[in-house]
């Protein structure tokens, strides 16, 4: 924000008020959703230092594909080498900072750069230097190519989606969602995530006039239902949800009474490990910052939120079901159809409201907004995420 580090300690005292209790709290105040310097400073300060999600592994196809991307204006670019293994690099040459890989597909073992002509292989290691030194000499006893190969960023796969932790000294992923796991062992048995498996014709693609943060603040409480979702109010109404917020990185909602099986006439099978007694049992968690995530007994679903600038956003979402033949078999294609089709409805019903949430952060009448004691709490939760590592990051800058 232009005043946002002229004015650390108002912003400071700003932060410390997120942070009381709901009943006497205030949200973040629009600067935090529509300043563009806010926007980059929430990227080097904040999500740089977490997991975030920038990419579905199915996107990458085969061995030896690469796709590169922007993460909040970073230029990425993915590899899948020829073991399948994953790798994410900074996109741009070391030679003169050229973005290096402008298209995805598959490639032949090298990424050539089109200013130089400089070459990595998909570990990233420069194997190329035409004419470095001089016409026809592509060796130079001076420059050493070990020391200018592509720069890696730390990278880990979860349940479809490739994540990066830009700072590099993050928790090791496994720690940070053990308690994810741990909680959703009661519905999902020891096979954990792996339970699923991803359809090929279940994803659907969402752009949001909105900053990211209102896509995971609405996300996380179940209030907006009988005004924004009347349909699904009508089988999973709002006293049937409770609140979820756990172990600083989660919160969301559940519902004991999903039934969409029933209101659509979907019939797919479902994990054997769920508790029969909980068959309509559905949790809907944030995995801050930038993952939403559904589970149902006989699917589940996954959306990533992909910040494109301070106001406006990708929604990225892919469903999984149980098994290889209810992911992708054709008896079961018209099921997933109406569970793609109810899913892509709610999603798209929000957008009326956060993108009327983003308008009205232009006005200076809102300072924050207040919570509801009781069904806000996950959203104030997000809140106050975001302000404790806003004020870790201020104190340090």
């Amino acid at each position: 924000m232009s005043h946002f580090l002229k004015n650390k300690e108002m912003i400071k005292l700003h932060l410390e008020r997120v942070l009381e209790p709901i009943e006497h709290s205030r949200g973040l105040s629009n600067p935090f959703y529509t300043d563009e310097t806010a926007f980059r400073f929430e990227r080097d300060n904040v999500l740089s230092k977490e997991w975030a999600a920038v990419s579905f592994l199915s996107d990458l196809k085969e061995s030896g594909y690469v796709k590169p991307l922007d993460f909040m204006e970073l230029p990425l670019v993915i590899v899948r080498d020829k073991n399948d293994q994953i790798k994410v690099f900074h996109n741009v040459c070391s030679h003169r900072g050229m973005k290096l890989v402008h298209e995805e597909g598959k490639n032949h073992g090298v990424m050539v750069c089109p200013y130089h002509a400089w070459s990595y292989n998909l570990d990233g290691e420069l194997k190329g230097t035409p004419h470095i030194g001089g016409v026809d000499k592509h060796t130079d006893e001076r420059f050493n190519c070990e020391n200018n190969g592509l720069r890696e960023i730390r990278s880990h796969v979860w349940f479809g989606m490739v994540f990066v932790n830009l700072s590099g000294n993050a928790p090791e992923f496994t720690d940070s969602i053990a308690p994810l796991t741990e909680r959703w062992s009661e519905f999902l048995g020891p096979e954990s995530m792996n339970a699923w498996v991803e359809a090929d014709d279940c994803k659907h693609q969402l752009s949001v006039k909105c900053n990211w943060k209102l896509a995971v603040d609405n996300y996380c409480e179940a209030y907006h239902l009988p005004w924004v979702h009347p349909a699904l109010n009508s089988y999973s109404r709002l006293e049937d949800h409770y609140n979820i917020l756990f172990a600083d990185n989660f919160a969301g909602q559940g519902s004991y009474v999903y039934n969409l099986a029933e209101v659509a006439g979907t019939s797919l099978p479902v994990l054997e490990a769920w508790p029969q007694d909980k068959l309509r049992h559905a949790e809907y968690i944030a995995l801050f910052p930038n993952v939403l995530l559904g589970i149902q007994a006989d699917h589940a679903f996954a959306m990533i939120l992909e910040p494109l600038n301070a106001t406006e956003t990708t929604e990225h979402l892919r469903l999984f079901y149980v098994g290889e033949e209810s992911a992708n078999a054709p008896k079961y294609k018209q099921n997933r159809a109406e569970v793609l089709n109810s899913w892509c409805v709610v999603f798209a019903e929000d957008i009326g409201a956060v993108e009327g949430m983003q308008v009205g952060r232009n006005s200076p009448a809102y300072q924050g907004g207040a919570f509801s004691p009781e069904l806000d709490q996950p959203t104030h939760y997000f809140h106050k995420w975001n302000a404790r590592r806003y004020l870790g990051a201020m104190e340090n800058a």
